[in-house]
């Protein structure tokens, strides 16, 4: 019995006769009542109702009514939470916890949707635009591919990576036992020696990088290349080479390339730790023929792209992060593109640091 029907089944039972006459309290509920309430879903599958729903039209349904919060490919608005990418992070200091990476079952991602979304607009979604959703997510995480369709047939059949990593509480058994004892109150050992230390969190940015920072966009506004930034505090006579400032990067742009990256994060890493997530590792990128990366599952259509010679340029990937799906049809990414030019400008300078 679900957790909703015992509280139907209890305001029932004070409701009966054997409680009417001393307190007169409510009455039996009625079946359409306790449906109302019996919508929760168990991993198992039991509890869903029929219907079904695809990724394409989960695209269409997550971009109308939970785009605004989740942002259009799962990674999050604000402090909204992040839907999809994460995948390999749960022992970093900082894990990303997405459906991908974190959760346990696929039922609790269609019962949270159907309980509980859209902010603000609770349960007015239909059974077959949750199971679309769902199917979205899904393909967000790079859990199934664009044709996939999700239905209460074949519901049991999807897994979510981090299932088996969940266990039933064994406290009872396990720190009950080790704790349960007398505790030991003095000279319980024979010396302490400190074993570990606190990691350093650098949350706010010390003054001096704070100082380097603004100095090299002073210096990028006067044409000064940033390692000359640094070598005109040790040596002031140093002078650089006209040829060497006019080819150094733009440290403004760079910056703002890095600030423009953050929508590509939850599913694209760049850096020396950087692995793939539900997107290739971008490090590289600018120059490389497209479909590069060994062991990452692209979609039929980069497949393609990258036989009939794809190669990510600028002028290409100006094309695609403009408006991905109009460049290459059937792409597995679903971001709607950039719809400023300098911030394209900016992520690709952005990306050239990264070889």
């Amino acid at each position: 019995m679900s957790k909703f029907l015992k509280v139907a089944f209890v305001f029932s039972c004070l409701s009966g006769t054997a409680f009417a006459g001393d307190f007169n309290l409510g009455r039996p509920a009625t079946p359409e009542e306790i449906a109302a309430w019996d919508i929760d879903v168990r991993p198992d599958g039991l509890g869903l109702p029929e219907g079904s729903g695809d990724v394409f039209t989960g695209e269409e349904v997550f971009a109308e009514r939970c785009a605004v919060c989740h942002g259009d490919f799962g990674e999050a608005v604000g402090r909204w939470p992040v839907l999809a990418g994460g995948q390999d992070s749960l022992t970093d200091d900082r894990p990303v916890k997405s459906i991908g990476s974190y959760w346990p079952y696929l039922s609790t991602v269609w019962d949270y949707v159907h309980r509980a979304m859209p902010f603000g607009n609770a349960q007015s979604l239909s059974d077959d635009e949750v199971y679309a959703i769902t199917a979205y997510i899904l393909y967000l995480n790079d859990l199934v591919d664009e044709d996939f369709e999700l239905s209460h047939e074949n519901f049991a059949d999807v897994t979510l990576p981090n299932e088996s990593n969940f266990y039933l509480d064994d406290r009872g058994e396990v720190e009950l036992a080790a704790f349960g004892e007398e505790p030991c109150m003095e000279n319980c050992k024979d010396s302490v020696e400190i074993t570990m230390r606190a990691a350093v969190l650098d949350v706010t940015p010390e003054e001096t990088k704070a100082r380097q920072l603004r100095d090299a966009v002073a210096a990028a506004k006067e044409g000064v290349a940033p390692e000359q930034v640094a070598v005109a505090e040790e040596t002031p006579e140093a002078e650089a080479e006209p040829e060497e400032m006019a080819s150094a990067p733009d440290p403004a742009l760079i910056a703002a390339g890095e600030k423009a990256f953050k929508k590509c994060k939850a599913c694209h890493q760049v850096g020396d730790n950087a692995k793939n997530r539900s997107g290739p590792v971008l490090n590289g990128i600018v120059g490389r023929s497209a479909g590069g990366i060994e062991g990452f599952k692209y979609s039929k259509a980069l497949k393609a792209a990258a036989e009939d010679g794809l190669v990510w340029d600028d002028a290409s990937l100006v094309d695609f992060l403009t408006k991905p799906r109009a460049f290459l049809k059937g792409t597995k990414m679903s971001f709607a593109g950039f719809k400023k030019e300098d911030e394209i400008a900016a992520v690709i300078a952005y990306l050239k640091t990264f070889e």
